[in-house]
């Protein structure tokens, strides 16, 4: 059996890098979509490695990078409550697409309907989440991740998983597992509070639960967030030159034999975790509800040791969000071997000539990218060249 998974792991590692080494680039080749928002029927053909979608606003255009993202993650940042994916006049939302992937041609397909029934298929076979979001990658940068510093711990909290989400996507049922204790101890909290007598031994499994779950959470982006950062510290300086990027986890409690340069051991932040449960049981059977854990983490960007959030310009808040995003693209290539679609909704019109240029000549040429704008008037006509265009207005395609 070792030796099996021996030379099953060589073979993995071979294919790797052979599709890195021939440039097998994941790429889209069809998209449709049914009933998804104002895109009631919309067949898109992609041919290039640039394509280029153009439209006034509100008439589908960021609808269509969103329904390539859920094909990834099986989420939207915009919303989450799938039902308002359905258009108007319709009972369901239907979303296929044609991919290659290392050579191999893929399809993918979802349905989800008003009674909330969702089905899966790959290849039209039905298929579990898990291994459906193992098929696509995909980085999606919009205008609002340009926000992302100045926006809430939430925020960048969702900024955080979804990264992770596209190299582990067994990471989301660990976020829904910690979720579904964190809200059953809260309500437990609710009722003991009404009741005037709190369930120690109760709230001590409840608590242990969050500790062992909760920790595996905070160790995996705390290691995210060390290897994005040496990433994202190149890039950065490109554009800015002589500024250092850093970038922090900041733990709701205070982990024991922490040490900045190293990832603490899953066993210290658990015990951690616990102890600080302990120390806050009061303020909790208070506020009936989880003070600490990863809901309440958040993450920390500094400029030459300056945190940027309050100091940083909005043009030098914008440089670590771009360095963030094109760090992305190059950490989930290398942890998984698929190059992802890089997905710019709107972006460029929010960023200065320099970004512009930065970002526009960073990507691989083979990265697949799939470009939402007003118009054309942003982009050189030698970037143009080879670009594929398609028009919409009111959730339709003008030929």
């Amino acid at each position: 059996m070792f030796i099996i998974h021996k030379f099953l792991t060589k073979v993995y590692f071979a294919i790797k890098i052979i599709c890195l080494k021939y440039n097998l680039a994941m790429k889209l080749t069809n998209l449709k979509l049914t009933n998804y928002r104002n895109c009631k029927n919309i067949d898109l053909n992609f041919n290039q490695s640039k394509i280029l979608i153009i439209g006034k606003n509100a008439q589908g255009k960021t609808n269509i990078l969103e329904s390539i993202y859920l094909l990834s993650s099986l989420k939207t940042p915009r919303t989450s409550n799938n039902i308002e994916l359905i258009n108007f006049d319709g009972e369901y939302f239907k979303i296929e697409a044609d991919i290659i992937k290392a050579d191999t041609d893929i399809s993918l397909s979802v349905l989800y309907n008003n009674e909330k029934k969702r089905e899966l298929k790959i290849n039209n076979v039905k298929s579990m989440p898990k291994d459906f979001k193992s098929v696509l990658k995909t980085v999606l940068f919009s205008s609002n991740d340009l926000l992302l510093l100045r926006g809430t711990p939430q925020d960048r909290r969702d900024w955080l998983d979804r990264a992770i989400s596209q190299i582990y996507p067994a990471y989301d049922d660990r976020l829904s597992k910690y979720e579904k204790i964190r809200v059953q101890k809260n309500n437990f909290l609710k009722e003991c509070a009404k009741k005037g007598i709190i369930n120690d031994a109760l709230l001590d499994v409840y608590n242990e639960q969050l500790s062992i779950t909760g920790s595996n959470i905070i160790y995996i982006r705390k290691k995210f967030i060390k290897e994005i950062e040496k990433i994202a510290q190149i890039k950065h300086r490109t554009i800015s030159e002589t500024e250092k990027l850093s970038i922090n986890y900041d733990c709701s409690f205070n982990i024991q034999n922490s040490n900045e340069s190293e990832i603490e051991k899953i066993e210290d932040i658990q015990w951690s975790f616990l102890n600080s449960l302990e120390e806050r049981k009061i303020e909790e059977e208070r506020r009936c509800q989880a003070c600490i854990g990863p809901h309440r983490d958040d993450i920390i960007f500094y400029i030459n040791n300056q945190e940027a959030t309050k100091y940083a310009s909005q043009g030098q808040q914008r440089t670590i969000v771009l360095a963030l995003k094109l760090s992305e693209l190059d950490i989930i290539t290398d942890k998984t071997g698929d190059e992802p679609i890089l997905l710019l909704d709107d972006v460029l019109a929010e960023l200065d000539d320099i970004r512009q240029n930065f970002l526009l000549k960073s990507i691989n040429a083979n990265t697949q990218t799939i470009i939402t704008s007003v118009d054309t008037i942003l982009f050189e006509d030698e970037f143009l060249k080879d670009v594929q265009i398609y028009k919409i207005e009111n959730g339709n395609l003008i030929l």
